[in-house]
């Protein structure tokens, strides 16, 4: 079993993934700590899939803003008297 930091796994990511890939388990530490493990999944033919765009999707530009805030108080002077006070 190997173990890997952090650190490590985020700049040798690809590198782990293979040797997972290849059925080793690795052990995630965060301070020398094991938090995580990575193992290899058990059915040789599960894969990813990714689902086509729904047929309902609405593309974000498409989506209305809320109205504004009907607020009686000016957030402008709120702020600028909070970081006055700093």
């Amino acid at each position: 079993m190997k173990k890997a930091r952090i650190a490590d796994l985020k700049s040798r990511l690809s590198e782990h993934l293979r040797a997972v890939k290849r059925g080793q388990t690795i052990i995630i530490l965060e301070r020398d700590t094991p938090i995580a493990r990575i193992t290899p999944l058990e059915s040789k033919g599960v894969s990813l899939q990714i689902r086509p765009r729904s047929a309902r999707a609405v593309p974000l530009a498409d989506i209305a803003l809320p109205a504004p805030l009907k607020l009686k108080t000016d957030v402008v002077a709120l702020l600028a008297q909070e970081r006055g006070e700093r």
